[in-house]
Formats: structure tokens, C-alpha cells, sequence
């Protein structure tokens, strides 16, 4: 491989932004997937992830549909993601990298990959980093513009109210913000040269537990929402996810303010042992594929009778991805009105545009 861009090589990154910036910017959907920079010279294929690790063998579908519709000699920047019925599924890409062979290929057919091109480093001879985005934008346009399944050119827009638009509709399907990079910048590797204005969901859940932190008090609260059947007979309390980075002092005071709700706690637990409660229910502390089937550390039952307000980013499949962030109590709030509900979002129609076409 010979290219104006050789691996390893890192993309461009964003800051965080609470408002959607105006002035001479591109705005794009914000991508729920794995970043990739593509380098192809001919034959040759190569992925990499946005540490630069190599990602090629993971998605072996994606190969020869970058050899029949992307330039012979180029580097491109964008985002690998797993269609799903309900949007992009954040959780079937994760499964996709996998030691085994085997694996790889029987995914590869069963959940595909497809691959949101967004940004060009290189073309044949020519290092395209210095030229603004604006040029670059247009060159991918022109090369780009009759990409089929699993090769997508992100939608793109100068409107900031559209952008808006978008950002009021792109909270769920795998859309999880707006992007707004400048038209007149320069592709600068590994620096936080753009803008990511991502979602913010407010939750109210369930407090059924909590973890204590090594220093003492307490770590994180396990949080809950209840399915469809509500509380009371054949209610299912699932775990969603915890909320933490509380401070020393919020670790100790919480403490003494769940006491209570710990006694009589572990009878009729909806988190109970192995051999109790509904064994359908997601439970802390459980055996994942991320924790080689080892249960992760103890926790402590409390009664779920208390209701806490968080907010999140992104959510996969019913769980919080990242830990939430407390925003207060809700005396006012019945645990049963706490329902997974609540997580619930339409996929936008620019994701059947693309990827149902």
C-alpha cells in the first residue's frame, strides 16, 4: 500500500457543545457506530479503528463493495454501524469483534455491516488534509454520489435550521446528535477541531440498589425502569443501567438517606439470587460477554420505593451505555410509573433513506 495517507493515522475529533453553533459550519447526523478511517491502493483494504487498531478482519462483507464503488486510491473517514428493525443497533456492531474465525464469518452474514462515509484525506496522488471541508465535501459528492448497500454518504447541510430540525428528530435509531464542522477547515488528525451536540435524556427510574465505592459511601445506584405490565403481578423490574461520580461527601451523605430503604430489603427482591424473581429480568451483576462469565463486584438490595431523575446520552437496546448523571430525587414520583417507556424513540426517516432504499 502506497498512499498520500498511510496507516497508522487518526481522525478528526469533536468537542462537546450544549447548543447547535451558527455560522459558515456543515452540519451532518451525529453516527451511533465505530469510527473507521478506510485506506484502499487497488486491492488492497484496510479499516482502522479511531485508535488505529486494524478492524479489516471484522468486517469481511464490506471488502468487495469497497473495491467495486470507492476510488482506487484514497482515504476516507467515517462510521461503522449494524442496521437493525429498530435503527442502529449499538450492541450487535460490539458483538462483531470476535477472536474467532468462524464467528466473524457467520456475523458477517447474519448482522452485516455497512459503512457512513463522511470526510476524504486522500485522493490518488493527493494529500486533501490542508483543502477546507468545503472542497472536500464536494469531492466526495461528486465520487460518492451513486453509493449502494453497505457504502452511504452521510446527509450533509449548511441550514442551521435544519440542523435543528434534525437534532429534534435524530434521538434514537442510532442518530444520537448533530455534527457541525467548519466549511473553511483543514482535516486535523487527533484534534478536537469540530463540533458534537449530543442528546441529553432525562429518565426517572428506580433506585433497587447500590454499590459502595473503595473509599467508602456509596460508588453508584443501581437504577431500574419497569416493563409494560407495570408493578404489581407479572411486573418485571429491568436493570438499565447506574448512575455515579457522585463526590466524597454526596457518597457518604447518600449512605445514611438509603439506610432505610435497605431493611427487609433482600425478601422479594425483584433483583433476587440465582433461583428467584423472574429469570427473564436483567439484573446487576450478572455474567455478560464483556465480563468472560464472571459476575462483576456485590452490591447492595434496597427497596425500590425510591425515584431518582437522571440524565444520559446513549442508550442501547434498553440499558444505558454510560454511566447517568444524578439529578434529583423524585419524592413526588410512583416507582411504578418508572417504565421502560420512557427510553422509547422513533427512528428518524433518514435512516430508511438510507438504509432502506
Amino acid at each position: 500500500m502506497d498512499l498520500p495517507v498511510m496507516p497508522p493515522a487518526k481522525p478528526m475529533l469533536a468537542k462537546a457543545a450544549k447548543e447547535i453553533p451558527e455560522g459558515d459550519l456543515l452540519y451532518e447526523p451525529k453516527w451511533d457506530g465505530f469510527r473507521a478511517l478506510l485506506f484502499r491502493d487497488g486491492d488492497e483494504v484496510e479499516l482502522t479503528s479511531r485508535n488505529c487498531k486494524p478492524l479489516t478482519r471484522y468486517f469481511p462483507e464490506l471488502i468487495q463493495p469497497i473495491i467495486d464503488q470507492i476510488p482506487a486510491r484514497c482515504v476516507l473517514d467515517g462510521e461503522l454501524v449494524v442496521p437493525s428493525e429498530d435503527g442502529l443497533d449499538f450492541d450487535l456492531l460490539g458483538q462483531r469483534i470476535h477472536p474467532a474465525e468462524s464467528r466473524i464469518i457467520r456475523l458477517s452474514e447474519e448482522t452485516p455491516a455497512h459503512l457512513v462515509l463522511f470526510d476524504i484525506l486522500a485522493l490518488d496522488q493527493l494529500d486533501l488534509r490542508p483543502l477546507p471541508l468545503g472542497e472536500r465535501r464536494s469531492t466526495l459528492e461528486a465520487l460518492l454520489s451513486d453509493l449502494s448497500d453497505p457504502l452511504h454518504l452521510t446527509p450533509a447541510t449548511d441550514d442551521p435550521e435544519l440542523a435543528r430540525e434534525w437534532f429534534s428528530r435524530f434521538d434514537g435509531g442510532g442518530f444520537d446528535g448533530v455534527m457541525a464542522k467548519p466549511t473553511d477547515g483543514t482535516y486535523q488528525e487527533d484534534k478536537r477541531a469540530q463540533v458534537k451536540v449530543k442528546h441529553h435524556r432525562s429518565v426517572d427510574c428506580v433506585v433497587a440498589g447500590y454499590a459502595e465505592h473503595r473509599n467508602g459511601g456509596v460508588g453508584s445506584l443501581k437504577l431500574g425502569l419497569y416493563d409494560d405490565a407495570g408493578e404489581g403481578p407479572g411486573a418485571t423490574l429491568h436493570h438499565v443501567g447506574v448512575c455515579s461520580a457522585f463526590s466524597a461527601a454526596q457518597r457518604r451523605t447518600l449512605v445514611g438517606e438509603l439506610a432505610p430503604l435497605t431493611e427487609g430489603a433482600e425478601v422479594n427482591h425483584p433483583w433476587a439470587p440465582e433461583g428467584a424473581g423472574d429469570p427473564e429480568a436483567r439484573v446487576p451483576g450478572a455474567p455478560n460477554r464483556w465480563s468472560g462469565g464472571r459476575a462483576s463486584a456485590s452490591w447492595i438490595p434496597l427497596r425500590p420505593e425510591r425515584v431518582v431523575e437522571v440524565t444520559c446520552e446513549n442508550v442501547s437496546n434498553g440499558r444505558f451505555r454510560h454511566p447517568a448523571r444524578f439529578v434529583r430525587w423524585r419524592p413526588d414520583k410512583d416507582p411504578a410509573d418508572c417504565s421502560m417507556a420512557q427510553l422509547d424513540s422513533p427512528v428518524p426517516e433518514e435512516f430508511s433513506e438510507l438504509f432502506e432504499k
